[in-house]
């Protein structure tokens, strides 16, 4: 499990957000609190949040969106191809980080040991929050009908309150 952040992607539909918060420890020490952990890729048509080592994190961000290129937007193709390299090659294999990746179709969670996973449900938590965040935007999708922006929103303020890594500063973005 990754510490230091929380990322979480809910879809209803054909509706999907991607959000995370802005805290960046080191040890026990908060050094940041308004970082941004997700991203937009392929004009705007794919978002990615990451949890992990930022230095990894970024890397596999760079390589992720020149697989979107060479893939022509398809996530799950770009995807499954990362995750291979990933796993295969010995420079990329070191790195650590998770990936939550998004788009109109698609909710992927990416990770270095060779996963590309569609969760049932569509919705991915990613990092030391990620447990809470799950459990909160589960129990709001099951019992409100708030739009998907918002129960990423209150489910990461309710992880926040719980996991010591996670803060309040949250960023969301949503697939348009």
């Amino acid at each position: 499990m990754f510490k230091a952040t929380t990322i979480l992607s809910v879809r209803r539909g054909d509706n999907v957000a991607i959000g995370g918060d802005g805290q960046v420890t080191l040890g026990n020490t908060v050094v940041k609190h308004k970082a941004n952990k997700i991203r937009k890729l392929y004009d705007d048509k794919v978002i990615v949040g990451f949890a992990g080592s930022a230095a990894d994190s970024f890397a596999l961000l760079e390589r992720f969106s020149a697989k979107l290129e060479q893939y022509q937007g398809n996530i799950l193709k770009g995807a499954l191809e990362l995750a291979k390299d990933w796993r295969t090659d010995k420079v990329l294999r070191k790195l650590e980080s998770l990936l939550a990746v998004v788009d109109k179709k698609y909710s992927l969670l990416v990770s270095g040991t060779g996963d590309v996973i569609e969760p049932d449900d569509g919705i991915i938590g990613i990092g030391s929050g990620g447990p809470y965040a799950i459990a909160a935007a589960k129990s709001l999708m099951m019992h409100t009908d708030l739009p998907v922006k918002k129960v990423v929103e209150e489910a990461l303020k309710i992880s926040a309150e719980i996991c010591i890594y996670t803060n309040d500063n949250i960023h969301v973005e949503e697939v348009s």
